[in-house]
């Protein structure tokens, strides 16, 4: 995910809807969601988005595990964040799979396709797979991506809403799922919009910078009175993740999802 966002006007929640029909992964309590997996410890080998992060996350048991994906010059999905990769920063779009496989992750993995993560993902139904679209270069790229995954998730039995939610700030994106997928859970990252107009477009629910929560102290509970989920990125901070806490956030995004627990405690959800 972006680590700077800047604060945009937040529109207020305008009506009142039902909730909205889809899975319920954590009522009540609070889940814990890997930033780009679990990397952030021996296990992994430090290395973000890679193969060891997703276990990571799943040996502990964490309610999901944050991923990125987009795609390569030959149109691999691959799981990487920056549009950039490798030592020589390779723009991703501009090189094939086996040019960007020529340099492994900082663990020794070879940069993971979507096929290879789902491999580890399949392993376990413990952990949801909070997949990320990164946004393309155009939007006829961004539709692809959508789709490539979608087909990629139906290959290793993990088209289902109960295993995997999507999330990106390309609304291209999300309303390519909220068209063709309905039934999964989609939530939006930029910010730019209020819980009734997520709740009209067809969002389940809203993944929004910590800055965003904090300038509409409201916005948690104007989301849950439209039958939306309210996630947050990326808090690192145990005295934020308390406030968060006890604001009544849904999950929370951080690359110290062992802090997280200590924080929530009892609330913690796991599957």
């Amino acid at each position: 995910m972006k680590r700077i966002i800047a604060l945009a006007a937040i529109a207020a929640a305008v009506c009142s809807c039902g909730t909205a029909n889809i899975v319920s992964h954590a009522p009540a309590k609070v889940g814990i969601v890997a930033h780009r997996g679990y990397w952030n410890c021996d296990q992994a080998g430090y290395a973000q988005n890679s193969v060891a992060s997703l276990k990571a996350a799943q040996d502990a048991g964490f309610w999901g595990s944050e991923f990125d994906v987009q795609l390569t010059k030959d149109g691999v999905v691959v799981s990487n964040h920056d549009k950039e990769y490798g030592p020589e920063k390779m723009i991703i779009a501009d090189y094939t799979y086996d040019e960007l496989a020529r340099y492994p992750l900082p663990n020794g993995e070879k940069l993971p396709t979507l096929d290879d993560y789902l491999i580890q993902g399949a392993k376990s139904s413990k952990t949801v797979l909070v997949l990320e679209f990164k946004k393309q270069r155009t939007d006829e790229a961004t539709i692809m991506l959508v789709d490539k995954s979608m087909e990629i998730l139906k290959r290793h039995g993990l088209y289902d809403p109960q295993r995997v939610i999507f999330i990106s700030f390309s609304q291209v994106a999300c309303e390519r799922v909220i068209s063709k997928h309905p039934q999964f859970e989609v939530q939006y990252l930029m910010g730019n919009m209020s819980s009734g107009k997520l709740k009209k477009k067809g969002y389940t629910g809203a993944d929004y910078n910590a800055a965003f929560y904090t300038a509409e102290p409201g916005l948690i509970k104007n989301l849950h009175k439209k039958g939306l989920k309210a996630n947050v990125w990326t808090v690192d901070s145990e005295k934020k993740m308390r406030k968060l806490n006890a604001h009544g956030i849904d999950q929370i995004t951080t690359n110290n999802p062992m802090g997280a627990r200590q924080v929530i405690g009892s609330r913690e959800h796991r599957k």
